[in-house]
């Protein structure tokens, strides 16, 4: 490899490339990176080698990759100061998203004290019948 071909593809992740083949190899190793997490995954999944309430910590840290995986090598989402407002638009859609769980799961928790009849009602009911 020449020297102008190695500088060409010392480019980091997610800043923009000079020629196609530095692109192209970005993308086969960001799809090389997320179908490995992936297959890791599936495999701490369904494993019984690793410890039982370890799993589930074991999936979240192997789905915020993923989500690092995609924003780098993708969506090509980098720290520098041309992308800020790419950052805060990504921050602001984070955001957006946690309320939107954190409220689905108050609504669910509370779903059934809400929605179902009250004791007082059930003794009543069995009461009259």
């Amino acid at each position: 490899m020449t020297e102008p071909e190695a500088e060409q593809m010392s480019v980091a992740p997610g800043e923009p490339h000079d020629s196609l083949l530095s692109e192209s190899l970005s993308y086969v190793i960001g799809l090389g990176l997320a179908l490995l997490l992936t297959a890791v995954s599936f495999w701490v999944a369904s494993t019984s080698v690793l410890w039982g309430p370890g799993v589930a910590t074991g999936l979240v840290v192997l789905a915020i990759a993923q989500m690092g995986v995609h924003l780098v090598f993708f969506l090509h989402i980098t720290s520098g100061p041309d992308n800020t407002n790419n950052i805060l638009a990504l921050a602001f859609g984070v955001l957006i998203v946690f309320l939107v769980m954190i409220g689905t799961i108050w609504i669910m928790s509370h779903m059934n004290a809400n929605m179902g009849p009250t004791p007082e009602m059930m003794n009543l009911h069995t009461q009259r019948g």
